[in-house]
């Protein structure tokens, strides 16, 4: 059981890791100013891959449902987290991301009854405060709108990792067809603001061809599949503690093969984050009765005090 559990998160948390290279394959291969095309890019091929893999429409009340989290999770997450990677100085939007842990446990108490546990918030807190320590500059004056952007983005992904969990998947529907709905519903919905702000699309040469082949298929179709994968079978605080990653492998990747240094104080930071990360898996919080929408016709009404994400029946 312990092997599985460890696996399910190993597993899980290559999504984080694998979004921590985005940085790094934007810069260095893909054309410059043009963060709403490789949004559309990395979503709605993806989208259409998965859906073309698992050969499953939404049916019923899936149909808007599947609009609702793609907007969330994709359509709206997306231009919100570029908008405000590129007006906030040193990191900034990182930090405000990797509050997210937070944003969730506000959220289930209010979408799935789920009450946080001290533990939780202050894992929470220590895992921001790692981030800040490992992304954050010395800067100007902050910028309003992307200040806004990146709160935004946060809240967005965390309400649809919350909603994920509480509407579950409809019977005989797995986690492939269900990210396959999102992406594709996420990329149409990027599609037209993309070509409106940005116009055409750009030229592209081998190097870029290349890097948005990675970012729409291991950046995107497996890492968001293994995300809403860990989704289904542990807690939504539970996945959203393993979100510090991203930034982490980020600066990491920027280490080993941009030559960016690593100073003592950011070391600290991210063995504070990893450790938050660590901690954030063995919260344990109380939870009211509620039907959550899982698979099935018939939802389970899940107990109180919900250990390690496993569901007592």
């Amino acid at each position: 059981m312990a092997t599985s559990r460890a696996a399910l998160v190993t597993l899980t948390a290559l999504a984080p890791v694998s979004w921590g290279t985005t940085y790094a394959v934007t810069t260095e291969f893909l054309p410059p100013d043009r963060p709403l095309f490789t949004a559309l890019a990395r979503a709605l091929p993806a989208g259409l891959l998965l859906l073309a893999l698992a050969r499953v429409l939404p049916r019923g009340a899936w149909w808007w449902k599947a609009v609702v989290l793609g907007a969330l999770n994709i359509g709206a997450f997306f231009p919100l987290l570029f908008l405000s990677a590129y007006r906030l100085p040193g990191g900034l939007a990182a930090v405000v991301g990797s509050a997210g842990p937070l944003f969730v446990a506000g959220l289930s108490v209010l979408l799935l009854g789920q009450r946080p546990s001290a533990r939780t918030l202050v894992a929470g807190a220590v895992a921001a405060f790692g981030v800040s320590l490992v992304v954050l500059r010395a800067a100007g004056a902050l910028d309003t709108i992307g200040l806004l952007a990146a709160v935004a983005s946060t809240a967005s992904m965390s309400t649809g990792t919350v909603l994920t969990q509480r509407w579950g998947r409809p019977e005989g529907v797995g986690p492939l067809a269900l990210t396959g709905w999102q992406l594709t519903a996420g990329g149409l919905l990027i599609a037209p603001l993309a070509f409106l702000v940005e116009g055409a699309p750009p030229a592209l040469d081998g190097p870029a061809a290349g890097g948005y082949l990675y970012l729409a298929v291991a950046n995107t179709a497996v890492a968001y599949w293994l995300w809403f994968r860990g989704i289904g079978r542990m807690t939504a605080t539970q996945v959203t503690f393993l979100g510090p990653l991203s930034p982490l492998t980020a600066a990491v990747v920027g280490w080993a093969a941009l030559g960016q240094a690593l100073t003592p104080v950011q070391l600290v930071g991210m063995g504070l984050a990893f450790g938050a990360t660590v901690a954030g898996q063995f919260v344990t919080r109380t939870r009211t009765p509620r039907a959550l929408g899982r698979t099935g016709k018939n939802a389970r009404i899940e107990a109180m005090d919900v250990r390690d994400g496993a569901l007592r029946r």
